[in-house]
C-alpha cells in the first residue's frame, strides 16, 4: 500500500513537472495554436464523456430529478452540453476580459499569450462545475446554442467571401499573363471538380427504384446556384472574376454533399452508407477530425482577418504616423513599447465562444433524438437542413457582394 502510494506520488509529481515543461514552451507565436489545442481537447472530453458518463450521471440527484430515468441519450446529450458550457464560460470570460486591448503594453496581453497553468487549471474547474448546476441552466444553454452555432456558421461564410475575394485581387492585382492563366486554370478545376461532385450526389443519394424527390430538389437546386453564379459574374455591368465564383461554387456542393450526407442511416434514400447501422470508431473518430478542423481553421482564420476585427491601432487596420518626427533612439523606445496587437483578441475568444455551441450541436445531433445515427458526429435531420441553409445563404452573401455595388453606387462595399 505504501508502494503504491509512493508511486501515485512519483507519477502525479511527474505529470506536473511535464505540464509545466509544456505551459512554459507556449511562445507569443505559439499561443494561437495553444487556444486551439485546448478547445480540440474540450471536443475530445465532450466526446469520451459522451460514451461513457451516462451510467454515472444517472446515479447524480440533482441531474437525475425525474420520476421516470430518461434514456441514455438523453444523459449523452446533457454531459456533451455541460463540457460545451464550461468552454463556452472560459472563453467568454477571457474575450470580457481582453475587450479595449490595443498595443503590447497592456498587462491583459500578457494574460492572453501567457499564464498558461493558470488558465488550463480554471478551464478544468469550470467544465467541473458545470456537473453541479441544474438541469434548467443547461437547457436553457442548449437553447440559445442552437442560435449561437447559427451566427458562428454566418462568420465562416463571411470569412470564406472576404478569402475569395482577397485571393482573386491579389492574382489580379499582379497584372502578368502567368497569373490569368493561373487563375484561370484553378477556377477550371473548381468547376470540372463542382459538376463531378454533382454526379456523384445524384449517383449516391438518388437511388433508382426511390422516390427521393427532396434530395433531387437539394441538388438541382445547388446546379442553378452554381450557373447563377456565372452568369452574374460575367455581365459586363458586374465585371467580376470567375475564380470566385467557381470556389463558392465548388463549396456550396461541398455543403449539399455534406447536407445528404448527414442523413439518418436507415433512411432509403442515403445510398453513401448502403443501409450499414453499423457505427465503427473509425467512423466517428473521422467525423469528430473534421469537426475539430472545421472549427479550429474557423477560429484562426478569424483571429487573423484583416476585415473582421483587426483594431484601429493595429498595422493591419492602417495607423497614423506621429505630427512631429522624433528623434531614432525615442522612435526606436517609442515603437517598442506602443507595438499594436495584431489582431482583435476579444473576437478571437467570441469565435471559440460560439464554436464551443456549434461543435455541441454537432456531437448531440443538434440535441435532437435520430435514432441509431444518434452515434454518429453531425448526423441527423437537423443537421441535413443547417448545412442545406447554410449553402443558400452562402449564395445569397455571395450574390450580394456581387450586387450591391451596382444596386447602390454610392455606397463603399
Amino acid at each position: 500500500m505504501w508502494a503504491a502510494s509512493c508511486l501515485a506520488s512519483c507519477c502525479a509529481a511527474c505529470a506536473c513537472d511535464a505540464c509545466r515543461t509544456v505551459v512554459s514552451g507556449i511562445s507569443r507565436r505559439s499561443a494561437r495554436i495553444a487556444y486551439c489545442g485546448l478547445f480540440a481537447l474540450s471536443l475530445f472530453v465532450s466526446w469520451i464523456l459522451r460514451e461513457v458518463a451516462a451510467p454515472l450521471m444517472e446515479q447524480l440527484p440533482w441531474i437525475n430529478q425525474f420520476h421516470k430515468t430518461p434514456n441514455r441519450e438523453w444523459f449523452e446529450t446533457d454531459a456533451v452540453l455541460r463540457v460545451s458550457l464550461g468552454n463556452f464560460l472560459f472563453f467568454t470570460i477571457l474575450s470580457f476580459l481582453m475587450i479595449g486591448v490595443k498595443n503590447q503594453r497592456d498587462p491583459r496581453d500578457g494574460l492572453h499569450h501567457g499564464g498558461w497553468m493558470m488558465k488550463i487549471i480554471c478551464w478544468f474547474i469550470l467544465v467541473i462545475l458545470m456537473f453541479f448546476v441544474p438541469n434548467e441552466i443547461i437547457s436553457f444553454y442548449e437553447t440559445i446554442s442552437k442560435f449561437g452555432s447559427g451566427l458562428f456558421l454566418l462568420i465562416q461564410v463571411v470569412l470564406l467571401l472576404d478569402f475569395v475575394h482577397g485571393w482573386n485581387d491579389k492574382w489580379v492585382g499582379y497584372d502578368e499573363q502567368f497569373w490569368y492563366v493561373a487563375l484561370f486554370i484553378v477556377s477550371l478545376v473548381c468547376y470540372l471538380a463542382t459538376f463531378g461532385f454533382s454526379g456523384l450526389l445524384f449517383h449516391w443519394f438518388t437511388p433508382s427504384g426511390q422516390d427521393c424527390g427532396l434530395n433531387t430538389f437539394f441538388i438541382v437546386m445547388t446546379l442553378i446556384l452554381v450557373i447563377l453564379f456565372a452568369i452574374v459574374a460575367l455581365h459586363p455591368e458586374v465585371g467580376s472574376s470567375i475564380l470566385p465564383a467557381s470556389v463558392i461554387s465548388l463549396y456550396c456542393m461541398y455543403l449539399c454533399y455534406s447536407g445528404l450526407a448527414s442523413e439518418p442511416r436507415d433512411y432509403e434514400c442515403n445510398g453513401l452508407h448502403k443501409h450499414s447501422k453499423a457505427i465503427s470508431t473509425g467512423t466517428v473518430t473521422v467525423g469528430l477530425l473534421t469537426t475539430i478542423l472545421s472549427v479550429v481553421y474557423s477560429a484562426v482564420r478569424a483571429g487573423s482577418s484583416t476585415t473582421l476585427l483587426s483594431p484601429p491601432s493595429s498595422p493591419r487596420a492602417g495607423g497614423g504616423k506621429p505630427l512631429l518626427p522624433l528623434d531614432k533612439a525615442d522612435e526606436e523606445e517609442e515603437e517598442e513599447k506602443n507595438k499594436a496587437v495584431t489582431y482583435s483578441y476579444a473576437f478571437f475568444h467570441i469565435i471559440f465562444s460560439l464554436a464551443s455551441m456549434y461543435s455541441a450541436m454537432l456531437l448531440t445531433g443538434w440535441s435532437t433524438s435520430v435514432g441509431e445515427s444518434g452515434k454518429l458526429v453531425d448526423v441527423g435531420w437537423p443537421s441535413v437542413w443547417v448545412r442545406i441553409l447554410t449553402a443558400w445563404v452562402t449564395a445569397a452573401l455571395y450574390m450580394w457582394s456581387l450586387l450591391a455595388p451596382i444596386l447602390f453606387p454610392d455606397r463603399d462595399f
